[in-house]
């Protein structure tokens, strides 16, 4: 069994999915690999980034091209993260040495992959890149490593991990390729894209000859039944990072993302995906995470982890305030009044929390209250207080646009930030998007937002006209031109945003390594 990651996807840290997938898989005596194709698409890439035929493209394209490597070593460097200027200057050039690699109307990056004819979207173009997957642009790159992988370890099935759009014409075109080298593999494809694409009622699978398998949801067990093997259904399992480079990631210090639960144990905002999809919730013992922890913090001595869940619990938050972790960690937390409490924070910091990232999506009572989000603006308040107050760094998510918001509740939200600019270290604002098969989309008319069968997402007619338009001017024109706010978006970090964000403050917070 080959266990793949396919780019294109952040290369700040392994990935989660396929770490808990191979540790589901040696717990049972299995033989198999586990891959990062997207951190050695990247490295092959900067390896092979001398061709003077770029270099026609002017004096940015030479520089970034001649100073890849020490760009590289930048943002592996924590003295960088000093500096935002300095991070910023490394990744940009970076990710341009990256994208003058594309062809054939890709363009790839460090973080991202546009086709200017080929949509994630739509599955007859995923089935073209699988057609002809010679012309991607990762294909020296894959048709090489998979050619080797196979004839060494001689698999029945080959997995692929498809969590985002980004991977998705990469996946199909590494599909296709296995397909004419190697018709008799079995093909298992899942991750969190492929659940959104099968848990839309309307979903038929256009992927039948190519695909032998798709799964959604978590899939240790779906897994193991699909290979035959006999598996106790409660088992717990150590997330296995044995099979990656840990040291080659674009990061200062190996980052080790871990996941304590599957879903969302909110699950009640108005269009979240979680509840467009119903995904189940699914925690583990707040126990076995502090004992995976130890394990993993023991076997790899990460520098940072990553709580990759939809949001932590609060068990597992009372659980980790009185426990050391020996090691810096983040993750996403929705705002509560356990947040507010000074003495549970400080003890949370005390056990390693650095930075907590926190959904707010808006600055006003109403909105809030017609989202479902179970949150007091008060709340807020005090929560941000208490944490910056306790060391614990906020990294806060807006959303502008949604049914309820106009621009006068847009505006109550600037003044949320204006207030609290002090308190918030890092912002991420983004325009709503309403899922295409959520429970309140019948109560609005919509319309097309993609053109693709696979699209998740429907535009709709907002019912106070506050469209993406106004929304988007409101952003551009009002919102980001506050100095207070642009403050705050200007020490986000380009392409890798939250993922390198902890370690702009765990310089000057905990141990410089």
């Amino acid at each position: 069994m080959i266990l793949i990651h396919p780019p294109v996807a952040k290369p700040s840290e392994p990935p989660a999915g396929i770490a808990r997938l191979s540790g589901a898989l040696t717990s049972h005596g299995i033989d198999h690999a586990a891959i990062d194709a997207n951190l050695e698409a990247l490295l092959f890439f900067r390896d092979r980034t001398h061709d003077q035929s770029l270099i026609k493209y002017g004096k940015w394209t030479a520089r970034s091209l001649h100073n890849i490597s020490n760009n590289f070593k930048s943002v592996k460097d924590i003295n960088t993260y000093k500096n935002i200027d300095r991070y910023k200057r490394a990744v940009i050039d970076l990710n341009h040495a990256i994208e003058v690699r594309g062809n054939n109307g890709a363009s790839p990056g460090i973080t991202s992959y546009r086709h200017k004819e080929l949509s994630p979207l739509k599955s007859a173009d995923l089935l073209k890149a699988a057609e002809y997957p010679d012309v991607n642009p990762y294909f020296p790159y894959f048709s090489r490593r998979l050619t080797r992988l196979i004839h060494d370890c001689d698999p029945r099935f080959v997995g692929f991990s498809l969590n985002y759009l980004t991977q998705a014409l990469s996946t199909f075109a590494m599909t296709g390729f296995l397909r004419q080298r190697f018709p008799y593999l079995q093909i298992i494809i899942g991750g969190g894209l492929v659940t959104s694409w099968m848990r839309n009622p309307d979903w038929h699978n256009p992927f039948k000859g190519l695909i032998d398998y798709l799964v959604a949801g978590p899939g240790e067990k779906q897994l193991l039944d699909i290979l035959g093997v006999r598996h106790v259904e409660d088992t717990h399992t150590v997330p296995d990072y044995t099979s990656f480079p840990l040291h080659e990631y674009l990061s200062p210090g190996i980052v080790l993302p871990y996941s304590a639960s599957s879903g969302c144990y909110w699950s009640n905002c108005s269009f979240c995906p979680e509840k467009a999809e119903n995904n189940p919730y699914v925690p583990f013992r707040a126990d076995h995470v502090i004992s995976d922890l130890n394990v993993l913090n023991a076997a790899s001595g990460p520098h940072l982890i990553h709580l990759v869940d939809n949001a932590i619990n609060a068990s597992l938050l009372k659980k980790l305030s009185g426990h050391s972790v020996n090691t810096p960690w983040y993750g996403f937390v929705r705002i509560s009044e356990l947040l507010s409490d000074p003495d549970f924070c400080m003890d949370l910091r005390k056990s390693g929390c650095i930075m907590l990232k926190l959904g707010l999506e808006s600055g006003d009572q109403r909105v809030l209250d017609a989202l479902q989000k179970g949150i007091e603006v008060s709340t807020a308040s005090r929560v941000l207080k208490t944490l910056k107050k306790t060391g614990i760094s906020a990294y806060v998510y807006l959303i502008f646009g949604t049914p309820a918001e106009t621009e006068r509740e847009a505006e109550k939200t600037l003044d949320f930030v204006i207030a609290h600019n002090r308190e918030i270290d890092f912002l991420n604002v983004a325009m709503f998007n309403m899922p295409v098969s959520g429970p309140d989309v019948s109560k609005y008319k919509t319309r097309k937002f993609y053109d693709g069968d696979l699209t998740l997402y429907t535009d709709f007619e907002h019912p106070a006209a506050w469209s993406r338009k106004k929304v988007r001017y409101f952003l551009d024109n009002k919102f980001k031109r506050n100095k207070a706010v642009s403050c705050i978006l200007r020490r986000d970090p380009p392409f890798f945003t939250s993922n390198h964000a902890p370690f702009f403050v765990m310089k000057r917070k905990l141990r410089v390594f």
